[in-house]
């Protein structure tokens, strides 16, 4: 069968019968479409763990032990720089007492309601610290000042250790399916916070903890939304507008490239994709791909109008030329980003998956309902003497004398980035995943810095039987770890069983600092446990702390801002620490929702090359079976693979820190930079085969048959990923940044390194 038949067979078919192809396409998208209401959105954090991770097992079931918190923590600043002022304590008072007002609230902890202890002759007091702040005197204030500072519960957590900071710590029970919660909570209790600061302008508030972190994704994708998408079409309009010069091409490309998003995101509906803030940049990034295969029959077709063919020779002519490598590329660049589905993070697979929908949604538009609408509009373009690109001829002429040069020029470049992948540094900061343009960033760094931050490391210590946690010894051990972790650099604060039980023993002991240890017996300290926990408010108890049959307790680590591969290290060393120090039963390992994060980055890099890999074969094999050529097939894997090696290199030299987002680029942007490859060779090989021309003049007619379209669509790719850099969230951000960067390397190979290739090893064959 001849190359190109089957174009050249649907081109004719669409401009016979133009509004079938028109009215059948429109058809299937609304159908597509109209998936979009069965769309949810989750902005958890936890959605980037899979449930087999072992970090997400090993949280759960901690939580399934105690409690499962999310959290809001309420800091106030008072610009004198005195918490332990009548108005101050006042404030917090009346924010505690409101916080539990707050939807799904299940417990509030502060100064204010903190559970002192105290002794008069035989009884056990339990007391809030403050109450009725405003009526407080100095030597009262002065007492609760010492009081605070001097209690590990609360310092570095609800109060700095100067004491200008204080917080309110506000625990909600959420259900699964309430998946707009953290929004909810977060408009109340920023609504409560607003009263305060319209009545208390001496009072500086800020927000930060799990809820606020999904409320800021949701907040970040919203905001993507809103801005970058606009942006893209703005972008995409002016670009198409200017190289194409027609009205009509421009308006179908356009409705083309909308008409894919909307589709693919509507399947997501169908399939039941919960959307998730890195997948909800697919119809961003589809805006940017869905256009090349539109750009690529626009051009041919204009190209040969303005050669003297009628408007539907010309649409027969382009389908024949560009069928194939339209396809080709389509599936490439789909395989790429399935190719993600091998990543560790969930919405990687989402955000891969609903792209390839949309790409081959723009492929299938682009062959029926594009033809057939440029057969229907009007189309004014006139005849001219010589429709080549003079500076491509001379472009040409310049890489066909100098492609030795060429060529080991490239290789030299290639050398010297390929040589900045050794100074890539696997890391990531949490906090860091947003920019400063969010209040839920600077709000944190403040905390950051005042009191504990986000990052905790928790622990569950078995005792090794029932009631076993009032032992002296698990009590000696749990305190020994307790003092050595509060020793260690990256830790703030440290909240444990520990620290109560020594409380309760000076108590009981006249309050003598000699006393400030663990009971001696474990009756004794049954018995201390018992009598404070009777004596405990209702949603004050210790039911997040111990577990219900006093059988192990939970220590929380307060960890300063630290990056991933701190705190993994600090980790082991605690868990060592406890291998080493204390009995084999108390043995147990570090979890929370900031190891989760300090391990998926590397979890992500070592799932995602296998990914990579297939994708390479799969890709490789497809090329060389079209292309009906080993040789040609295996020269075109030079240009498909420098380009994503080159930008990490770049990377690697500049920013050094690859992150989450970072670790699939390799994946997706193998299936983008194969698309101008094979643009250039089904070109250069159909002159080679049909026209039985040499090699030198296959690249001219290369370069002036597809080199104006590669260029067009490259400026669009890279400059559509670019806009993605403008975007707040990190993750997109950087995915932007380098997916742009391994683009423009791709069409320098393809511009340099591709024909010098061919010069050299296709020169004497046909």
């Amino acid at each position: 069968m001849k190359n190109g038949t089957p174009g050249k067979r649907l081109g004719e078919a669409v401009v016979r019968h133009p509004w079938l192809f028109i009215i059948l396409p429109v058809a299937l998208f609304v159908l597509a479409a109209s998936g979009g209401r069965f769309l949810t959105f989750s902005s958890n954090a936890r959605v980037f763990f899979g449930k087999d991770n072992p970090q997400l097992k090993a949280m759960e079931k901690l939580e399934n032990i105690y409690s499962k918190d999310d959290n809001v923590l309420i800091a106030i600043a008072p610009k004198d720089g005195n918490v332990f002022t009548p108005r101050t304590l006042a404030v917090v008072e009346e924010l505690t007492a409101k916080c539990w007002q707050i939807p799904y609230s299940s417990r509030v902890d502060s100064l204010s309601n903190f559970q002192h202890t105290r002794v008069e002759e035989d009884d056990l007091i339990v007391e809030d610290l403050v109450s009725d702040a405003l009526n407080l005197t100095p030597p009262q204030l002065e007492y609760i000042r010492k009081v605070a500072l001097a209690e590990p519960a609360l310092v570095n957590r609800l109060v700095s250790p100067t004491g200008h900071v204080a917080g309110i710590s506000i625990l909600f029970r959420l259900a699964e399916h309430k998946s707009l919660a953290p929004q909810e909570i977060a408009k109340a209790v920023r609504a409560l916070v607003a009263e305060v600061d319209q009545n208390h302008p001496e009072l500086d508030i800020y927000l930060t903890g799990g809820i606020m972190i999904d409320n800021a994704f949701a907040e970040a994708s919203e905001d993507d939304m809103k801005t970058l998408v606009p942006m893209m079409f703005a972008m995409m309009i002016l670009v198409m507008g200017f190289t194409l010069r027609a009205a009509s091409g421009t308006f179908v490309a356009v409705l083309i490239i909308f008409m894919s998003a909307i589709a693919a995101v509507g399947a997501a509906g169908w399939i039941g994709i919960v959307m998730t803030p890195p997948s909800a940049l697919a119809p961003t990034i589809i805006l940017t791909l869905a256009v090349a295969d539109s750009v690529h029959l626009l051009v041919t077709m204009l190209h040969e109008m303005r050669k003297g063919m009628t408007k539907r020779e010309a649409i027969v002519e382009s389908m024949r030329l560009n069928m194939q490598p339209v396809f080709l590329t389509s599936i490439t660049t789909a395989i790429g980003f399935m190719s993600m589905n091998s990543s560790d993070v969930p919405p990687f697979h989402d955000l891969g998956n609903i792209v390839a929908i949309g790409v081959m949604a723009a492929f299938f538009l682009s062959i029926t309902l594009l033809p057939a609408m440029m057969a229907v509009l009007p189309v004014r373009i006139g005849r001219v003497q010589n429709a080549n690109h003079p500076w491509l001829d001379r472009y040409s002429e310049f890489v066909i004398r100098n492609q030795k040069r060429m060529l080991w020029g490239m290789t030299a470049l290639i050398v010297v980035l390929v040589s900045g992948i050794a100074m890539i540094d696997l890391n990531d900061l949490y906090l860091d995943y947003f920019d400063k343009r969010y209040s839920f960033r600077n709000d944190t760094d403040f905390i950051e810095k005042n009191l504990a931050g986000i990052s905790l490391v928790e622990y569950s210590i078995p005792a090794g039987e029932e009631g076993g946690i009032s032992k002296p010894e698990y009590l000696d051990g749990l305190d020994r770890f307790t003092k050595w972790l509060r020793l260690q650099p990256e830790v703030k604060q440290v909240s444990g069983l520990a620290d109560i039980m020594k409380q309760l023993n000076r108590n009981m002991h006249e309050d003598r600092p000699e006393y400030y240890r663990v009971p001696d017996s474990r009756e004794l300290g049954a018995q201390y446990l018992l009598l404070y926990e009777m004596s405990l408010p209702f949603g004050l108890d210790l039911n997040n702390m111990i577990n219900v049959d006093k059988s192990a307790t939970r220590l929380r680590i307060g960890l300063k801002g630290i990056y991933n591969r701190e705190i993994r290290a600090f980790e082991k060393r605690a868990t060592n620490w406890l291998k080493e120090n204390t009995p084999s039963y108390m043995h147990a390992d570090g979890t929370g929702i900031s190891m989760m994060f300090a391990y998926i980055n590397q979890r992500n890099v070592i799932s995602m090359l296998s990914g990579t890999f297939i994708a390479l074969v799969v890709i490789s094999g497809i090329l060389m079976l079209a292309l009906r050529s080993l040789k040609i097939g295996m020269i075109s894997l030079v240009p498909n693979l420098v380009p994503a090696f080159m930008a990490f290199g770049l990377w690697g030299m500049t920013v050094q820190q690859v992150g989450l987002a970072v670790s699939v680029v390799a994946a997706m942007s193998l299936g983008i930079v194969v698309d101008d490859t094979i643009h250039f060779l089904s070109k250069y090989l159909r002159a080679r085969r049909e026209h039985g021309m040499s090699a030198e003049d296959a690249i001219r007619y290369s370069f002036n048959h597809v080199g104006r379209a590669l260029i067009i669509t490259s400026v669009i790719l890279i400059a559509g990923f670019s806009i993605l850099s403008l975007s707040g969230f990190k993750i997109n951000a950087n995915m932007g940044i380098l997916t742009a960067a391994a683009i423009a390397f791709a069409l320098i190979a393809d511009f340099m390194l591709l024909p010098a290739l061919l010069l050299k090893v296709d020169a004497d064959t046909k």
